[in-house]
């Protein structure tokens, strides 16, 4: 910008003239500045602008006076108002564009949003039955611990019930600690029996058999069953589907006697 544009519109003169109060030749050197240089017509338009506004702010009725006052005006000091400028409509397009990258943005960062949230409590679920599996299992691994302790003891005994005739492939490991008064069996391997049978394990007394329960194939780990004080012997007979109440000694499948004393 010229020097001499600047100096102008510092001076306050295009002001003055807005408001009439500027000699004729002032008048006329202003409006050559305004049809010379863009910068100060551009100023000149704002200027109309805001005086237009404000006198609309401020405006009353106009008494009957105006017309004499507008008749007495000199008609070289009368301004001419130009055209108010209109926003060009390529600022409108950029406009609407920018709105709509706007929207899509935030739209995008919403979905995405709501994504993380999704992921992360999928994430606390996950870690959530991770510790509820990291508890079974410690809950597990004690067990099989204190069982292995038992069968690591010094007085626990071990009895290996092996299958006669009628169930060769049968072997159950019995272990037996007087001290602690516990039982252990260990199902190494059942032969098949029909869908109405089932293999029973019993407790010889001198005058009756004791039920220790049914043995299945899935009794695979180590199984607690109740500890008999004065057993002389270990047996599995087969029984019908379910168990049964008295144990059929004909049935019997494998036996063994048991030299447990009281410590």
């Amino acid at each position: 910008m010229e020097k001499k544009v600047i100096k102008f519109l510092q001076s306050g003169l295009l002001e003055k003239y807005l408001i009439g109060e500027t000699s004729p030749s002032e008048s006329l050197e202003i409006e050559k500045y305004i049809d010379r240089f863009p910068e100060i017509s551009e100023e000149y338009n704002i200027l109309q602008d805001q005086l237009e506004i404000s006198a609309r702010s401020q405006s009353v009725e106009a008494p009957d006076v105006l017309d004499g006052i507008m008749s007495s005006l000199d008609d070289s000091k009368v301004v001419k108002l130009h055209a108010k400028r209109k926003i060009p409509y390529w600022m409108t397009i950029a406009a609407c564009i920018a709105a709509l990258v706007f929207a899509a943005t935030s739209y995008t960062f919403y979905n995405q949003s709501q994504v993380l949230k999704e992921e992360n409590n999928t994430i606390a679920d996950e870690i959530f039955d991770l510790r509820g599996d990291i508890d079974q299992n410690n809950i597990m691994l004690d067990n099989v611990m204190r069982q292995l302790m038992k069968l690591n003891n010094p007085e626990t005994q071990k009895y290996v019930l092996r299958g006669n005739e009628r169930a060769k492939d049968l072997k159950t490991v019995a272990y037996i600690n007087p001290i602690d008064k516990s039982s252990l069996i260990d199902v190494v391997s059942l032969p098949e029996l029909s869908d109405e049978q089932c293999y029973q394990m019993w407790a010889q007394m001198q005058d009756k058999m004791v039920n220790l329960g049914i043995l299945d194939k899935a009794d695979r780990t180590l199984k607690s069953v109740p500890y008999i004080e004065d057993a002389l012997s270990l047996s599995i007979t087969i029984e019908p589907k379910g168990g049964n109440t008295n144990a059929s000694v004909e049935n019997a499948v494998a036996e063994i006697p048991l030299k447990i004393k009281d410590q």
